[in-house]
C-alpha cells in the first residue's frame, strides 16, 4: 500500500504541474483573485454572483467563470495531492521499522508541500508576479523529482534498472540533471513574461541570428508582470532577449544530453535508459519548435511544458540507475581506465 500511494502521488504531481501550466496558458491564474476559495466560496458556482459581477466590470479580463472552474480545479488536485503526501509520511514515520526506511524524505515533503501551498497563494495575491510563478514552477517540480526518487526506492531489487557505469558517467549524469533545471527555469520566465511569441520565426530570431535585446530588464527578478523594476511597460527587446537565451539554452541541453545519452548507450544496462532519454529529449525539441511555427496552440504549449517534466523525470531515473549497484555485480563493476575508454564519443 505505502508503494502504491506514493506512485499514486507521483503521477498526480505530474497533474497538478501540467494543470498548473494549462491554467497559466490560458489565462486563467486570476480566475479566482483569492485564496483558497473563489470569492470566499469552495466552489465557482457558489461564487457565480462575484464572478459575473467582476466579468461585467472587465468583459476581456482575468475573471470568468470558465476561467474560474480551471483554476479551481488546479487547487483541488493540488490539495489532493497535500493531504495524499501527509498520508505517506504518516505511514513512513509510524511503520519504519516495518518498512525499514527511513522517514526523513517523507516528512520532508510535507514541508515542500507546504511551501508550495503558499507559493500558489502568493502567485495568486502578488498578481502573477513572474519570480512568485516561476518559483511555484520549480516547487512542482522538486516535489515529482522527489517523489520520484521516493518511489525508486520502493522497488529495492525488484527494479532492474541499475546500471555498472564509472564514476565519470554518474558525474555527468548530475550535469545533465543541472543543465535541464536550468532550462526548464529560463522555459518557465519564458512563459511566465509571456514571451514565446517574441520570436516568431526558427531557426532565426526577427529575421536574424542576434536580434536588438535589452538584457537587463529581462531579466530583472523583483517586478511586477510586464513591467520593467522602474515601473515601465517591458519593451520587445526584453521580451526578445527571454526567449533567446531559452533557445541558447536549448543547444546547450541538447549537446549535454546528447553526449550522456551516447554514453548511456557504451556502458552495459544502458540502452534503454539511453532509448528512454534520447526519445524525451527529441520530443521536446520537436514540440518547442512546433510551439514557435504554429504560434503557441494552447494543446502544444501544455504538452511542451509536461515533455519539461516527463524530462526531469527520465533525469532521475538515470541518475537513480547509475548510483545503484545491482546485486551480485560487485566483482564486475568496470575498471575506472576501461570505462572511461567504453564511453569516449
Amino acid at each position: 500500500m505505502y508503494r502504491k500511494l506514493i506512485i499514486l502521488a507521483a503521477l498526480l504531481t505530474f497533474c497538478v504541474v501540467v494543470l498548473g501550466a494549462y491554467v497559466r496558458l490560458s489565462d486563467a491564474g486570476l480566475g479566482c483573485p483569492d485564496w483558497p476559495g473563489c470569492y470566499g466560496h469552495i466552489t465557482p458556482a457558489h461564487a457565480a454572483e462575484h464572478i459575473a459581477a467582476a466579468e461585467a466590470v472587465q468583459p476581456h479580463g482575468p475573471v470568468s467563470l470558465p476561467k474560474a472552474w480551471k483554476e479551481m480545479v488546479h487547487r483541488y488536485f493540488a490539495s489532493t495531492l497535500g493531504f495524499l503526501i501527509i498520508g505517506i509520511a504518516a505511514i513512513a514515520w509510524f511503520r519504519r521499522r516495518t518498512l525499514k526506511q527511513s522517514p526523513t524524505l517523507p516528512i520532508a515533503l510535507i514541508g515542500l508541500v507546504i511551501f508550495q501551498g503558499l507559493l500558489g497563494m502568493w502567485t495568486v495575491t502578488l498578481l502573477l508576479k513572474p519570480v512568485i510563478v516561476t518559483a511555484h514552477l520549480f516547487g512542482g517540480l522538486s516535489l515529482l523529482a522527489l517523489l520520484t526518487v521516493l518511489a525508486l526506492r520502493q522497488f529495492k531489487g525488484g527494479l532492474s534498472i541499475a546500471v555498472v557505469a564509472p564514476r565519470s558517467l554518474q558525474w555527468l549524469a548530475v550535469a545533465g540533471f543541472v543543465v535541464l533545471v536550468t532550462q526548464i527555469g529560463l522555459g518557465g520566465w519564458v512563459s511566465t513574461n509571456y514571451a514565446a511569441l517574441a520570436c516568431s520565426d526558427f531557426p532565426l530570431c526577427q529575421g536574424v541570428l542576434m536580434p536588438k535585446m535589452d538584457f537587463g530588464n529581462a531579466f530583472h527578478v523583483v517586478r511586477e508582470l510586464g513591467m520593467t523594476a522602474q515601473g515601465d511597460l517591458l519593451s520587445l527587446e526584453a521580451l526578445t532577449a527571454i526567449h533567446w537565451m531559452h533557445r541558447v539554452g536549448a543547444v546547450v541541453t541538447s549537446i549535454v544530453l546528447g553526449v550522456l545519452t551516447c554514453c548511456l548507450f557504451r556502458v552495459g544496462g544502458g540502452r534503454g535508459l539511453g532509448v528512454m532519454l534520447l526519445s524525451g529529449l527529441v520530443l521536446q525539441l520537436l514540440l518547442g519548435i512546433g510551439n514557435i511555427y504554429l504560434q503557441l496552440p494552447l494543446a502544444l504549449a501544455v504538452a511542451h511544458n509536461a515533455g519539461a517534466a516527463l524530462l526531469v523525470v527520465i533525469l532521475v531515473v538515470v541518475n537513480f540507475a547509475l548510483r545503484r549497484v545491482p546485486s551480485g555485480a560487485q566483482h564486475s563493476v568496470i575498471e575506472p581506465s576501461r570505462a572511461m575508454a567504453s564511453i569516449q564519443v
